[in-house]
């Protein structure tokens, strides 16, 4: 089928119009904000730094964006295995907020471009991107491109330099390690009941109350990459409910907020006004059997800067 090609305008608008989808692909694929920003920036880096007679002769700027923001993220991945072994304690993916819910409230002065945000949905539930960064880079490139943005595995192929049968070998995998950690997931109403009780629980150091919304075999993993105490309170339900409230007990003056955590129900811990930890939750068969507690304030930035 034959396509008129694009006016300079038209090709521009395209490419501007890109932003918001490679972020929100970039964010998937390395679990890290301030990565995704780095590595779509460059992907345009690239764009502009061709000559005009170049980008002319591209008839889908989308498309060479996404292969350049999928090839740069391929390679972020590798490198990052190296760059976590020097990584102070436990590595989670970075938290997202809801914007909606900081209007006019506690970080209601930041003002956010509609193209940075990254569109809350299952695909970034923080279960999922635990699993997904214990995938080969291969893999989650295969299943994310596929699975999550539903690229032909042919796209998949000529974006990652490996067959289109490969490419399905790679998200299948990917497909089944996803499959397996996945738990029967209770609705988002009862997840946020469930996140309000252990608030209102936590807040009243009620920890009968805490084990009885923990799974008895509950997991619990923080993240504070060296620059505070992240002590994790992992291994059951009555060690983490005694461990959160000790926390209380310490830092008596902390306020505990409902806010949602990448599309989930979850929580927001603030020392006189300054968030200081966001926690999301994984729910299945009426118990939070999972949470992460993000306390790195350099993973905090997107709640926090403003």
């Amino acid at each position: 089928m034959h396509t008129s090609p694009q006016t300079p305008d038209e090709t521009l608008d395209a490419v501007i119009s890109e932003r918001r989808q490679l972020i929100n692909l970039a964010y998937r694929l390395l679990g890290s904000l301030a990565d995704a920003e780095d590595v779509v920036q460059e992907a345009y880096t690239r764009w502009y730094a061709m000559t005009p007679a170049r980008r002319e002769a591209i008839t889908a700027p989308g498309g060479w964006l996404t292969t350049v923001t999928s090839r740069i993220c391929l390679d972020l991945l590798g490198s990052a295995r190296v760059r976590r072994e020097s990584y102070v304690g436990e590595w989670l993916p970075e938290p997202l907020p809801d914007h909606a819910e900081w209007a006019g409230g506690a970080g209601s002065g930041r003002t956010v471009d509609p193209a940075d945000r990254v569109t809350l949905d299952e695909s970034v539930n923080m279960a999922l991107l635990v699993v997904l960064d214990a995938m080969t880079p291969a893999e989650r490139v295969a299943f994310v491109l596929h699975d999550v943005f539903r690229y032909s595995f042919n796209e998949v192929a000529e974006i990652v330099g490996r067959s289109p049968a490969a490419c399905r070998q790679l998200a299948s995998s990917a497909r089944r390690r996803v499959d397996a950690s996945r738990a029967q997931a209770a609705p988002a109403a009862r997840q946020a009941v469930l996140v309000r009780q252990f608030k209102q629980a936590w807040e009243e150091k009620d920890i009968a109350t805490l084990i009885n919304l923990l799974d008895p075999n509950a997991m619990g993993l923080a993240d504070g990459g060296g620059v505070v105490n992240a002590a994790p309170p992992t291994g059951g339900s009555e060690r983490i409910a005694r461990y959160l409230v000790s926390m209380l007990d310490l830092v008596p003056d902390l306020t505990l907020l409902e806010r949602t955590v990448n599309g989930r129900p979850g929580l927001v811990v603030q020392h006189d006004g300054v968030t200081s930890t966001v926690i999301a939750f994984d729910v299945a068969d009426d118990r939070i059997t999972r949470f992460w507690a993000m306390r790195n304030p350099q993973k905090l930035r997107p709640w926090t800067a403003g």
